[in-house]
């Protein structure tokens, strides 16, 4: 009977004592097996590989590098790039198997969701797709590759909040940034951030449950400044000076407690200077009820995007900065 024992030995010295096949070995230390599981793991041990900043075109003069950020408009690249992210993680397996799933979620109930309540098509006609999944996945490709840029980003929202995927969101991050698109996702939304520092400092910000009350401003401000249909841009302006306002409450532990207070706080416990504190005063003025640059900013008819990511993005990195202090 002990030769229909594997004769492989454990790691703890003792011999193991599943049943062998004709090779002499168990099915886990068959020797052809293990050297495939390690294949399989050195394989996902591979971290992308770096290419140049320029290809060899661009580095030569003979191809334009572009460099116009992607804000209004979406080339080609980034529409098949995009695509590709959603291909690879779901909807290739999907084509061959409609019971296929993503982060635990079924991919099926995904695309009957797109399809009853995005398109807002009879649920008949998704039936007769549904016999042939790669043709349902062909028409979903057709959707994404000739409507307008912006809906794109409408479908690559739905999908990202629907699966609720961390792994997701960074590759599709990552292609907006290599594309030069002027968007990340950021919070359940895709908003117009350009540079990676600049999502890394939102997100730690916005994501915070120790200050549940600056993150709910930040992401108030972030949604008002990134509808693309009725951006509010002066509201969003608001939202961005209430969360130092709420910071601010914090850390003097008075709900009524004002900017200066806080920063008055920090000087005297030694962990601002007062230079520098002066300079936080005169930039942040706006933070006055009546009088200072809150009101006349406010009262200006011609604020832009520009404008109120200026605000969200230096309210965001004073917050960042007070936080370093307490």
């Amino acid at each position: 009977m002990s030769s229909n024992i594997c004769k492989a030995v454990k790691k703890s010295g003792e011999q193991c004592k599943l049943k062998a096949n004709s090779s002499g070995y168990c099915h886990i230390h068959y020797p052809e097996k293990i050297a495939e599981r390690k294949a399989k793991q050195k394989a996902n041990e591979l971290v992308r590989f770096e290419m140049p900043s320029k290809t060899f075109s661009q580095r030569r003069g003979l191809k334009a590098v572009p460099t116009v950020i992607q804000v209004e408009s979406m080339n080609q690249d980034l529409r098949n790039s995009l695509w590709n992210v959603l291909s690879e993680n779901f909807f290739r397996e999907y084509s061959n198997n409609s019971r296929a799933s993503y982060y635990g979620v079924s991919v099926d109930s995904f695309v009957k969701y797109i399809w009853k309540d995005h398109f807002k098509k009879p649920l008949e006609t998704l039936s007769l797709l549904t016999i042939i999944n790669s043709m349902l996945v062909e028409d979903l490709l057709d959707y994404f590759q000739n409507r307008e840029w912006y809906e794109v980003y409408d479908f690559l929202e739905i999908a990202i909040n629907y699966f609720k995927s961390p792994h997701l969101v960074k590759e599709i991050n990552y292609i907006l940034e290599r594309e030069l698109a002027g968007y990340r996702f950021v919070g359940n939304g895709f908003t117009p951030i350009t540079n990676e520092q600049e999502v890394e400092m939102l997100e730690c910000a916005v994501e915070d449950k120790d200050f549940p009350a600056v993150a709910s401003h930040l992401k108030c401000a972030l949604s008002l400044m990134s509808n693309r249909e009725n951006p509010d841009y002066r509201n969003s302006i608001k939202e961005s000076i209430s969360a130092v306002e709420s910071l601010a409450k914090h850390i003097t532990g008075k709900p009524k407690a004002t900017l200066a207070e806080a920063l008055k706080t920090l000087e005297s416990s030694k962990k601002l200077h007062p230079a520098l504190k002066k300079s936080f005063e005169s930039l942040y003025g706006y933070t006055s009820d009546e009088g200072g640059i809150r009101h006349a900013m406010l009262n200006d008819p011609n604020l832009t995007a520009h404008d109120a990511k200026f605000f969200l993005l230096s309210c965001t990195s004073f917050i960042n900065y007070l936080k370093s202090k307490i």
